[in-house]
C-alpha cells in the first residue's frame, strides 16, 4: 500500500513522478485544476492530447501525456463525472482514482499527486470526493510509493487530512 499524503497547495506546483488532471471528456483543456495543468505545463500537453487522444476519452477513463514544463514527467488526464450533467454513479469517480494508479504502474512511476477529481465545477460534494478518493486508493492494488492527495483550498485540504488520519 502506498503512502498517502494530504498536501495543501497548488497541484501544478507538486514535485511527482505523475501530475493527474481533473481532465473534461474532450481533454483540451477547460477550467480549475484542467485549465491550471494546460496553462502552466505549456502547450506540448495539449499537443500531446490531441495527438494521442483525437476522440478524448469517456467518463471515467484515463490516459497520459507529457507533462511539458510541470514538475512531473507525465500528465494523467482523469475524465471525471460531471453530477450536473447527470453522471450521478459514484463507480465512475472511483474508476478516475484506479486507472490512474494502473497507468502509473504502467509508466514506471513511483510517486503521483491527484487533486480532488469530481470536486470543483462538476458538483460531487467535497466530502464524498474526498471519501472516495481515499478509500479508492486504500484499495488499490499498486506499485506506487507516494500518493500525494492536493487540496487547493484550506477546507479540501483540512477535509483530506482527516480521512488520511482516520483511514
Amino acid at each position: 500500500m502506498p503512502e498517502l499524503i494530504p498536501v495543501h497547495g497548488d497541484i501544478t506546483t507538486v514535485e511527482a513522478d505523475v501530475i493527474v488532471n481533473a481532465a473534461n471528456r474532450s481533454l483540451r483543456g477547460g477550467g480549475g485544476v484542467d485549465g491550471a495543468i494546460h496553462r502552466a505545463g505549456g502547450p506540448a500537453i495539449l499537443a500531446d492530447c490531441i495527438a494521442r487522444f483525437p476522440d478524448g476519452l469517456p467518463t471515467g477513463e484515463a490516459g497520459w501525456t507529457t507533462a511539458g514544463r510541470l514538475p512531473a514527467r507525465w500528465v494523467i488526464h482523469a475524465v471525471g463525472p460531471n453530477r450536473h450533467a447527470g453522471e450521478t454513479d459514484p463507480a465512475l469517480l472511483e474508476s478516475c482514482y484506479r486507472r490512474s494508479l494502473e497507468l502509473a504502474d504502467e509508466l514506471g512511476a513511483r510517486s503521483i499527486a491527484f487533486p480532488l477529481i469530481g470536486a470543483g465545477v462538476y458538483g460531487w460534494p467535497l466530502g464524498e470526493a474526498v471519501d472516495r478518493a481515499v478509500r479508492t486508493v486504500r484499495s488499490t492494488a499498486t506499485a506506487v510509493q507516494r500518493v500525494l492527495l492536493v487540496g487547493h483550498g484550506g477546507e479540501a485540504f483540512e477535509q483530506i487530512r482527516r480521512a488520511v488520519s482516520a483511514a
